[in-house]
């Protein structure tokens, strides 16, 4: 068996460890769920994953063209930054 498959052996088991876990701790109602810092972790990383996984595909089929993707919001959060500080008494 090769290093690769018991290194994603491993981390399956190491996920279904922690899952089970979790479960356990529902039951005698301490769960991690219901609490805010791990729903807005658990959101941030999920679209992180998609907006890179996504992107990476972009950019296999259109080149750099998928950087506008990346340019047009970067751009709207300097021109909202700017806009804020100077209009901040509206």
């Amino acid at each position: 068996m090769s290093s690769v498959w018991i290194i994603c052996l491993s981390l399956s088991y190491l996920l279904f460890v922690i899952a089970n876990w979790a479960e356990r701790r529902s039951f005698i109602k301490r769960s991690l769920v219901n609490n805010p810092y791990v729903y807005a972790l658990s959101l941030a990383v999920y679209c992180t994953a998609w907006t890179f996984y996504g992107s990476v595909g972009q950019a296999a089929e259109t080149g750099v063209d998928f950087l506008s993707v990346y340019i047009g919001p970067t751009g709207s959060t300097a021109l909202v930054d700017r806009f804020s500080e100077n209009h901040s008494h509206l």
